[in-house]
């Protein structure tokens, strides 16, 4: 699952001036939540991460979700934002499940690409993310979701929006594929899956600005495995189509200024 974000807003530099000087923040934090045990599993986990997000002050982002991945936007002009994004993937194996047993260990590694948002209206945003695995596996990642969202007060947000997840031959061998050579160990079915749509679901948020420097939330969401990801005799055999995510997180901002 997400373990820290990093997010960065773009920055012009006026002649004279090093790119980084200027007024910037840093808000700090955590988020608990109960997620599966790994992409598949029918077993919860509660777990806790840090939240991390540096930014340059007076850079406006209209609308954030926890989905977002670190991201540096090389373009925006208020309506549309591009740029470089990237994700830490955390390393899976039978110490996560004994589900995993006698499966090839999933490597500690990450994903980098691109990603694009884009605001038709004041209150929707559409974004996607096209990322290549490093590492945790050589496949290609593509997530897509929509979000709307209104401040139903000045200090709190309600958002929800559907997501859909698409990824290459690569990735689904590496999370969802089952080797000849790994079937004795494993007791699960050989398994080669194609590319294709991985999961659709949605999510939703509720985020309270406490004030100028504390922020709040409470998050839910979920995914149903489809295609080529529900297939997998993991998921049929020792998991479930359907994945649920719940929990909460705070954070607390550091204001700070660069020569």
């Amino acid at each position: 699952m997400t373990a820290a974000a990093l997010l960065f807003a773009p920055i012009s530099a006026r002649a004279g001036d090093y790119f980084w000087s200027g007024d910037w923040y840093l808000k700090v934090g955590a988020a608990g939540f109960s997620a599966p045990r790994y992409e598949g599993s029918k077993k919860y986990l509660f777990q806790v991460t840090p939240l991390i997000s540096l930014g340059k002050a007076g850079s406006t982002v209209r609308f954030s979700s926890r989905n977002d991945n670190p991201s540096f936007a090389l373009i925006d002009n208020g309506a549309f934002r591009a740029g470089a994004t990237g994700k830490l993937i955390m390393p899976r194996d039978e110490g996560d499940s004994d589900d995993l047993k006698g499966l090839t260990p999933v490597k500690f590694g990450g994903e980098l690409g691109a990603f694009a948002e884009v605001y038709p209206t004041d209150f929707l945003r559409l974004r996607g993310e096209v990322r290549h695995g490093i590492r945790s596996h050589h496949g290609v990642v593509a997530d897509i979701a929509a979000d709307a969202f209104v401040d139903v007060v000045p200090n709190v947000r309600v958002s929800a929006g559907p997501r859909m997840t698409i990824a290459s031959k690569d990735y689904m061998k590496t999370y969802y594929g089952v080797k000849p050579s790994e079937v004795a160990a494993s007791g699960l079915a050989a398994y080669d899956p194609g590319g294709g749509i991985q999961s659709v679901g949605a999510g939703a948020a509720i985020t309270w600005q406490v004030n100028e420097k504390i922020e709040t939330s409470a998050f839910a969401e979920y995914k149903r495995l489809v295609g080529p990801a529900a297939d997998s005799s993991l998921v049929k055999q020792r998991g479930d189509r359907d994945q649920f995510l719940i929990g909460v997180a705070a954070t607390y901002k550091f204001d700070f200024t660069l020569r």
